[in-house]
């Protein structure tokens, strides 16, 4: 799963990295986003853009905002069978920015904190899912989840899933809203190279998301 991750790039190097014009964008930079709280995210509606969204999907559909903290991760396999995520999938696929992560391993009692980044230290994107929802009351909030996959060689020891990682050649073909094949779009959906990323182990400060501060990814 992801159920953290970082984001500590400005607003001009993310628009540079994903080829879109800043415009009103303001990325909010954080060590240590949680469940809940924006994120920055690129979208592809008729042009390529960055937005801000809540984290936590909450279907169009759906009867309250609660159902966003159950939704914060979407499996990759199973994508087709949930109508939380089948129709998002073919008409509203985002990138999530980030420039790392955290995941924690369980061992008897304990759970450690790892974070998890590329070996260049470089932004990169999770292959995203968003909505709108509309309240009763005309309240509206933009979420997304972030798409999870099988984890590979060098995660797999501290945890079994981890956030799908789109190459940047992928990032076009994720993006084109006239894509609409499911069955190839989630050929993407694979985990990212394990010679590309690097995992270390840090301090306990990452469990609350109260502390905000580079020193959450600090090696411990």
């Amino acid at each position: 799963m992801c159920g953290r991750f970082s984001q500590s790039f400005s607003g001009a190097d993310i628009a540079a990295r994903f080829h879109v014009e800043l415009s009103a964008f303001e990325a909010q930079v954080s060590y240590n986003i949680a469940p809940s709280q924006p994120v920055a995210a690129v979208i592809d509606d008729e042009a390529r853009r960055l937005i801000t969204l809540r984290w936590g999907l909450i279907p169009h559909w759906s009867k309250e905002v609660k159902s966003g903290y159950h939704m914060i991760n979407a499996r990759a396999e199973t994508l087709c069978d949930k109508r939380s995520f089948k129709e998002a999938l073919r008409l509203r696929r985002c990138i999530v920015v980030a420039d790392g992560f955290y995941e924690w391993k369980h061992e008897r009692k304990d759970k450690m904190p790892f974070y998890i980044r590329l070996k260049d230290h470089s932004l990169f994107g999770f292959a995203g899912l968003y909505d709108r929802w509309v309240s009763p009351g005309g309240e509206v909030v933009d979420s997304c989840t972030i798409i999870t996959t099988e984890s590979n060689k060098l995660i797999k020891p501290v945890h079994d899933r981890m956030p799908v990682i789109l190459s940047e050649d992928n990032e076009p073909e994720w993006l084109d809203p006239s894509n609409q094949d499911t069955e190839r779009l989630q050929k993407l959906l694979k985990p990212h190279p394990s010679h590309l990323m690097e995992l270390y182990r840090v301090s306990n400060i990452v469990n609350s998301p109260a502390n905000n501060t580079p020193s959450c990814r600090e090696p411990f």
